[in-house]
Parts: C-alpha cells; structure tokens; sequence
C-alpha cells in the first residue's frame, strides 16, 4: 500500500513529517527501506536543524547510503506538492521481481497523518517511551578520530604493523592518513587518523577487541587516543 506525504518543501510539510517521525525511525516498518530512500530523495538539502526528528533521520539515512546501502522493499510512498521523484534519484532501486509486488497496491493510497489503528497507537506510545528514556543519547553522527600505535621495540616491522591496523574493518569505520612518529632510542610509532560513525563504532572496543588483541598484538604493544572531535 502507497502512503503520502506533503510538500516537503514547505515549513508546514516539514512540521508534520517531524511530528510523524517523532515516535518512529523509519518511513515504515522498523528498518530502513526504499521508502526512505524516496522521501531522502525529495530533499535538496539537508532540512533544518529545527526539525530535530526530520534531521536525525536525514542523517541515519544518509549514513547507512555512505556504508552499506537500503535493501529493505518498500510499502510506497508519494509525496504530494513535490517534483516527482524519479527512479535515478533512489540510490538502491527495488529488483524487478519486487516492484511487481508492490505495484499491485498502487492504488491503495494511505494518509500517514490519518488515524492510526490500536495496535499503531500502543507501538507509538511504546516507541516514544523509548525515546524519553534515553533522552540524554547524542543524535546519531560522525566522530574524527587520531590514534597514537605504539610498537614493541625498534625491531617491529612498522610496515607490517599499519597493514594490520589497515586490515580491521567495522561497519561505519574509515581509516586515514598516518604517519611514522619518532619517539626515541630508534623506536616510531604509528599515528593515523580514521572516521567512524558514532552508532555503530565504538573506539574502546577497537582498541580493545581488535588492535591490542590476537594476532594484531604481534606487533601492536598499546594504543592511544590522541583526539576525540565530533564531526
């Protein structure tokens, strides 16, 4: 079934978009889906930070097209007031076979903003429980981060010891420039720079579980966290 959407152009479609996504995360259901991707379309720009719940979930979105992409199908979306919304502008269009599905409820137009079943209510009200109860969590972002890589000794293979920082790989994690750093009696060390996306990387848990551990540790005697800066 199609659901629809107002101008959001206008301060007035943007309000109520912020409203609707004030209990929710997605457009529908509870990951993110080619729904999203249609109603992201439809920004030019990234919306105001007024609306705080339209912006985080700009930003997600956003995040998750940068890392991994939206597989999800979607239950349809118009967004009325609008320049239509073409197939080039969804970065992760449906797959032939699914968009016959869902082209069989074309018709079937949905007021998001109409009234919502018992069912709806109780999963909203839960939902915006959830909210209130962590209030004090940071919106989803990006942080920047510069690691100080200490060797064993001045017979590390310094070479070999930035290969394996290199070779971790997390989902929402992004290495960058390093450089050697001389710390005295022939010994360097490794600083580098890298990106993570706050939600789904934690640093600690880097250092912890990945760099100081087997079989990085081979070369890897501690880490440092020179600089923490939010993006």
């Amino acid at each position: 079934m199609a659901v629809a959407f107002y101008d959001l152009t206008s301060a007035a479609g943007l309000k109520k978009l912020d409203d609707y996504l004030l209990s929710r995360s997605y457009i529908s259901g509870y990951q993110a889906s080619k729904d999203d991707l249609t109603v992201f379309a439809a920004f030019s720009s990234t919306p105001a930070a007024e609306y705080v719940n339209v912006s985080r979930w700009y930003t997600h979105i956003n995040a998750l097209l940068r890392i991994s992409g939206v597989e999800a199908e979607e239950c349809g979306v118009v967004i009325e007031g609008s320049a239509p919304i073409t197939k080039e502008a969804i970065a992760t269009p449906p797959s032939a076979d699914t968009k016959a599905a869902a082209d069989e409820d074309d018709d079937d137009d949905v007021d998001l903003f109409g009234e919502e079943t018992e069912e709806e209510k109780k999963a909203a009200e839960e939902r915006a429980a959830t909210i209130k109860a962590s209030s004090k969590k940071k919106e989803s972002g990006k942080s920047s981060v510069l690691l100080d890589v200490k060797p064993w000794d001045d017979e590390t293979d310094m070479k070999k010891l930035e290969e394996a920082v290199r070779s971790v790989e997390m989902e929402g994690l992004f290495w960058g420039a390093s450089k050697l750093v001389p710390v005295g009696y022939g010994i360097k060390k490794l600083t580098i720079m890298l990106t993570i996306v706050d939600d789904l990387v934690s640093v600690d848990t880097l250092i912890e579980e990945r760099l100081t551990a087997e079989p990085f540790n081979e070369y890897i005697q501690s880490c440092d966290i020179v600089a923490f800066n939010k993006i």
